[in-house]
């Protein structure tokens, strides 16, 4: 059973880990305070994931249409630290589009942000917000294909 660190990429991101078959689950808020330079999230970003097990897989929320251009340039700074902290530790890594997992975690890849919050309770989950709901969804999507892929 491989650890899987699941990531719903962002200023508050949300994440959600499988390890040694116990899921724990949570948000960091990574905004920069008033002192701060803008790149500030990304810093703490990665201590952040340098402060988690070593995952042996980690997925995480493509999203690939943002309302703001400032909010693509923030995801893809939280991308290019994922990707590069993912590379320097030989860590596969991939992307789950948005609607995909909104469809495995509530039957709708549309589903909004409370519903998506329900799924995740009704699972046995308390999220503090969208963000962890959204890793948690994320977590088991993952898990669920990783059995199918084993059963198949």
């Amino acid at each position: 059973m491989t650890d899987i660190l699941a990531l719903d990429l962002g200023t508050k991101t949300g994440w959600a880990m499988r390890s040694a078959g116990k899921v724990l689950s949570g948000v960091w808020d990574l905004k920069p305070d008033r002192y701060s330079g803008a790149g500030m999230r990304f810093v703490r970003f990665q201590r952040m994931l340098g402060q988690m097990p070593k995952p042996g897989r980690v997925v995480f929320e493509e999203v690939r249409a943002h309302a703001a251009v400032s909010d693509a340039h923030v995801y893809g700074g939280f991308l290019a630290t994922l990707a590069a902290w993912c590379e320097e530790n030989s860590i596969p890594y991939e992307g789950v589009a948005v609607g995909t997992i909104k469809k495995a975690a509530t039957g709708k890849g549309n589903a909004s942000k409370d519903l998506m919050i329900a799924a995740m309770q009704a699972k046995g989950h308390d999220p503090k917000d969208h963000n962890e709901a959204d890793a948690l969804a994320l977590l088991h999507y993952a898990v669920k294909r990783d059995a199918e892929a084993a059963n198949a």
